[in-house]
């Protein structure tokens, strides 16, 4: 049987059984990590641990955590109002790590957000939830109540002198609500558009108050770290990266899903071992290492180290490790399209190239799936390519992301985009109709 320091984030999973209550939690370890941080550490300790561990974010941009946390105003949280911030706004095409976490366990989920508000001295703390998890968001509620009833959540926890409590948000359902800054003007009840940095959400974040903003499985992890130890976590990891990561395959392999492994697991292993391999009479023929907004990787980077360095080299971004499957009976300008046309209809509108350029974009590789794209149209999307694609063109990640599938695309499909302009046809929906 896998022992918890191997699989930490997901020993206490079990579908069949549901998520535990409060005390077969803590029968399991559970609440372990908070008696031990409000019984004698101070924040500043919490803030060292979770550094030295090499706890990375697990949204996709991999910024150090503790780093992030060193950041915030060092006032208690009795002196000046402070929010933590669970993102739990999945919303990244292929991704549904998050989802597991908070249906399989949810207090982790809580215990970890008290740690965090804790080490940053945040009073208040608010979960947004995508709009679409009920069961996700039913559990929540529950594991919340429960842990807001046995003196988890509230005033003077533990006798410490520190409080706070926890609410949940449901998104209304937009993609740029996983930028923390959109985020933080959806729950003011404003349209959700990101702001301008400086200030950055550690000194003014939610009505004006510092904060900060982490995701599902970064939280998740702060049980683990504080009551093993930042050592113990850090060499959990294979290569540079502390911890272990869900990771996740979907299309068509033999066994889609989601596994807890260690961070810097090859991405052979994750394919072949995990998701079974690719289901008969289907062939491998490129990826999207770390959902919708990384770049396309072919057949040969199988032997990648899924981390955040290896895979920055290998010319995309472990994103949120859950990655895309292209076979070869799928037409790539097809699915290029497809990404391309949730990324314009995501579009918050803020910014011109990001409102324009993104349907226009959609738009070319329609004419050219349908049969009626000409050669200056491959021109056009190189161009969309390298002028939204390049950083600080737009006023946030969300198109830059969005060109990521493009850009590789055109040079690993070319001779497609090619074939598709020259027979006046998708060549994978001519052969599927002859």
């Amino acid at each position: 049987m896998t022992s918890v320091s191997e699989r930490p984030l997901t020993a206490m999973i079990d579908p069949a059984a549901g998520p535990p209550d409060c005390a077969a939690y803590e029968r399991a370890g559970g609440w372990q990590a908070t008696r031990r941080a409000l019984g004698g550490l101070s924040p500043a300790e919490i803030i060292d641990m979770v550094t030295r561990s090499k706890l990375r974010g697990r949204g996709g941009a991999g910024f150090g955590t503790g780093q992030k946390w060193s950041f915030v105003p060092k006032e208690p949280a009795a002196e000046r109002r402070k929010y933590l911030i669970a993102n739990a706004d999945e919303m990244e095409p292929g991704t549904f790590k998050d989802r597991l976490l908070i249906e399989g366990n949810p207090l982790q989920l809580v215990e970890g957000m008290i740690l965090a508000a804790y080490a940053v001295q945040a009073g208040h703390g608010i979960v947004f939830l995508r709009g679409e998890y009920h069961l996700a968001c039913a559990r929540l509620h529950r594991a919340i109540s429960e842990a807001r009833q046995q003196g988890w959540l509230g005033d003077d926890i533990l006798g410490s002198g520190f409080g706070f409590d926890i609410h949940i948000h449901s998104s209304a359902g937009r993609y740029i609500c996983g930028e923390e800054t959109a985020l933080l003007t959806a729950l003011e009840g404003r349209r959700a558009t990101p702001r301008s940095k400086p200030p950055f959400p550690q000194t003014g974040g939610l009505w004006g108050a510092p904060g900060v903003v982490n995701n599902v499985e970064t939280l998740c992890n702060l049980p683990h770290i504080v009551a093993n130890g930042a050592e113990w976590f850090a060499g959990l990891g294979l290569r540079e990266d502390g911890g272990t990561k869900i990771y996740g395959v979907s299309g068509r392999v033999a066994k889609p899903g989601a596994w807890e492994l260690p961070i810097g697991t090859p991405l052979r292993q994750i394919i072949e071992e995990h998701a079974g391999g690719m289901r008969p009479g289907y062939q491998l023929r490129a990826l999207l290492p770390g959902g919708a907004s990384t770049a396309f990787l072919d057949a040969t980077a199988l032997d990648v180290a899924m981390d955040y360095g290896s895979v920055e080299k290998a010319g995309s971004r472990l994103g949120t490790g859950m990655a895309i499957i292209l076979d070869d009976r799928t037409c790539p300008i097809g699915m290029i399209r497809n990404l391309e046309h949730f990324f314009a209809q995501e579009s918050c509108g803020w910014c011109t190239p990001c409102r324009d350029g993104l349907p226009w974009v959609e738009r070319l590789l329609d004419a050219i799936e349908d049969g009626t794209g000409c050669d200056e149209d491959l021109d056009q999307l190189g161009r969309h390519a390298r002028m939204l694609g390049a950083p600080g063109r737009t006023f946030c990640a969300h198109a830059p992301g969005a060109m990521a599938p493009l850009a590789s695309g055109l040079k690993l499909f070319a001779a497609d985009f090619t074939d598709h302009i020259r027979h006046g046809r998708c060549p994978q929906q001519a052969g599927a109709q002859t």
